[in-house]
């Protein structure tokens, strides 16, 4: 990061600041819940984020970009090996489109995505007293809700374990998500009955055991694919899947496109040096 984290809030969060600038390269980034007074465009180049907000757990992967609408309260997480996370904070007010109240996450178009990246040597404070910057940043801003046909489905967010058992639980699936445990094996490693384990599920996420292992392992595919190291048969068997159809058909429905066209996405989103 550029400069203090409190002193950038702090700038950015002045009235008379319309837009405002703070990209990072960085390979793992983990922010205390903060808010701000300004909507912000995230956008992620390379590796996958985690965005957490209202207790929902948000995956923002490559080539795509989320919404955070501004006092919103947040934090993100990466651990990628590399990441180019992209921060622009712009002023909205309550007469702007239902777009700027709404946080979700968003495919980058072309047009957008070169957009965002035109920006990548510009810091700090963006006023009408730059207009180069001004009018093309207030351009990036007014045509955000003409993209809301690109929002991606619902299950790319959901609860994130708080319970302390739950979240030892997570972070050992995350760990072995080539492994097929089932919840009656993952409930007597950890101590509890498969009834217990499956009623904590239920209470303190709204889902079951398989559809939270699903998350984890749809996560983890999405981070592979933009890392580029891996053929998509090599990712099957990574994330827990002995079978390309049954990954490529649970991909696309948890995400809405399918693992190969995903690929396609990264491939050209390889940037010319």
């Amino acid at each position: 990061m550029r400069a203090d984290i409190k002193a950038i809030l702090k700038e950015l969060d002045s009235d008379e600041i319309d837009y405002y600038i703070n990209h990072m390269q960085l390979t793992t980034i983990e922010t205390a819940m903060h808010s701000h007074t300004k909507g912000q465009l995230l956008y992620a180049e390379g590796g996958i984020v985690h965005i957490f907000i209202q207790e929902k757990h948000w995956y923002l992967p490559a080539r795509c970009f989320m919404w955070i609408p501004a006092n919103v309260p947040h934090s993100i997480l990466t651990y990628s090996k590399k990441v180019e996370l992209y921060n622009i904070y712009f002023k909205t007010t309550e007469e702007e489109s239902k777009f700027f109240s709404k946080p979700n996450i968003y495919f980058a178009n072309d047009l957008l995505r070169e957009m965002i990246l035109y920006t990548q040597h510009w810091f700090g404070k963006i006023n009408s007293n730059d207009p180069a910057k001004y009018y093309f940043l207030r351009a990036i801003k007014e045509n955000l809700p003409q993209i809301e046909s690109t929002k991606l489905p619902i299950m790319m967010q959901h609860p994130f374990p708080k319970d302390p058992k739950l979240l030892e639980i997570a972070k050992f699936l995350n760990a072995n998500l080539e492994t097929n445990y089932t919840i009656e094996e993952i409930a007597q490693r950890f101590g509890l009955s498969t009834r217990t384990l499956s009623r904590k599920f239920k209470e303190n996420l709204g889902m079951n055991y398989v559809r939270f292992l699903r998350s984890l392992r749809i996560t983890k595919a999405f981070e592979l694919l933009a890392e580029k190291q891996h053929n998509i048969y090599e990712i099957t068997l990574m994330v827990g899947y002995s079978s390309l159809s049954a990954f490529s058909n649970i991909f696309y429905k948890v995400a809405g496109i399918r693992p190969t066209e995903y690929a396609k996405l990264m491939v050209n989103s390889t940037r010319k040096e």
